[in-house]
């Protein structure tokens, strides 16, 4: 199968909320919100400088087969800024075919694009699958885990002394 990558427009958001909800199935998350059209809506096209960015890769034959999602983000350690790439994602038969190498490639452009020179990302521990692709790509993995709490706890209180 062969595909163009592009950045996400308006109309690619039906299309892309599915291909994000096969995702979050795919790594055994929660489904998206129910409004998650309209909250990527306003990120992707809300402003004259859009916090997040989506590439979608189309096919002729099957439509967008695959998106990448990136924004830029700040390394304390490193003192400065990188792309994070927050979802990489190709529907199951658009797998294997290069597909995942043109929206890299996207996403490295990007990155050029806004001045940074380093792109940062993850993925499940138990997705061989991806770490081979990112192997193969030349990426570096670092062992971390990745925690998430809602904004509206407060740790402290609820631990004893």
């Amino acid at each position: 199968m062969t595909a163009t990558v592009r950045h996400a427009r308006p109309a690619d958001l039906p299309r892309v909320v599915r291909l994000i909800a096969e995702h979050a199935a795919f790594e055994r998350a929660d489904p998206p919100a129910p409004d998650l059209a309209q909250r990527l809506d306003a990120l992707l096209f809300g402003t004259p400088e859009p916090r997040l960015r989506c590439l979608v890769a189309e096919s002729a034959e099957h439509g967008i087969v695959g998106y990448a999602s990136c924004e830029p983000a700040l390394s304390t350690w490193q003192g400065r800024a990188y792309l994070h790439m927050d979802c990489l994602y190709l529907s199951a038969d658009a797998r294997g075919g290069g597909i995942g190498r043109l929206l890299v490639a996207a996403v490295a452009a990007e990155a050029r694009a806004l001045g940074l020179d380093e792109i940062q990302w993850q993925t499940p521990t138990w997705n061989k699958d991806a770490a081979r692709f990112y192997d193969r790509l030349g990426a570096h993995a670092k062992e971390k885990l990745r925690y998430s709490l809602a904004a509206e706890v407060s740790p402290a209180a609820d631990r004893a002394p």
